[in-house]
């Protein structure tokens, strides 16, 4: 692995946009080879957080 794109979120508004904003750093990120994708969710009384982890590696 080379790197990791992090993208996460608490406020429900937020959560919802969170794929779209995965998917756009997919895309211009077009040249990056990715290797693992993980989706946590976490909440405890008051909030719950989403968070999506991109693994990736820099062409050769």
């Amino acid at each position: 692995m080379d790197g990791v794109a992090i993208f996460t979120a608490t406020k429900a508004r937020e959560r919802e946009g969170l794929g779209a904003k995965a998917t756009e750093w997919v895309r211009s990120n077009g040249h990056r080879k990715i290797k693992d994708v993980q989706v946590t969710q976490s909440s405890d009384d008051e909030f719950h957080c989403l968070t999506i982890c991109i693994l990736f590696a820099e062409p050769e």
